[in-house]
């Protein structure tokens, strides 16, 4: 669990990260370079989920890199069943990860909501959605390694 006090927003207890796949931990199908440690190290303090639409059809492969199985969103609703997946849990102990404009209900829904740009791209909606915006995914995991940095952009 990673726990912060955010003045002006109080506190976060967070039990689970909700990382969307393509875009976000992966280009083109290609789980990117280093996220198998990146994701690793947090394993101990948040309970890891995926979530993808499976666009490029590798799923499979990257659920063996990471040793783990990525749950399946079927086309249309994305959004919603993504947001649904976020309340199951537990919205508010939920930091959720994402870029796509299936992932800006997520992200609004999730305790902690980050965007991540991505050379795919981000959408508008869901950088509006979103609590922090990053420059990318190893940047946003390095927030939830250095929590500290969040309250630092979180307080009011």
């Amino acid at each position: 669990m990673i726990e912060l006090t955010i003045p002006g927003r109080g506190e976060l207890q967070l039990e689970h990260l909700v990382c969307d796949v393509n875009g976000t931990l992966a280009l083109d199908g290609q789980l990117l370079d280093g996220m198998v440690r990146a994701l690793k190290s947090l394993r101990d303090r948040l309970t890891l989920h995926l979530l993808t639409a499976d666009t490029h059809g590798r799923q499979a492969v990257i659920d063996q890199q990471l040793n783990m199985r990525a749950r399946r969103i079927q086309p249309g609703e994305e959004s919603q069943q993504k947001a649904a997946f976020i309340r199951q849990l537990g919205a508010e102990q939920v930091v959720a990860i994402g870029q796509g404009a299936n992932d800006a209900e997520m992200l609004r829904s999730a305790g902690l909501g980050i965007c991540v740009l991505s050379a795919e791209g981000s959408a508008v909606e869901t950088l509006l959605a979103a609590d922090l915006v990053v420059a990318n995914i190893f940047d946003a995991l390095e927030l939830l390694e250095k929590p500290l940095r969040i309250v630092a952009s979180l307080r009011k």
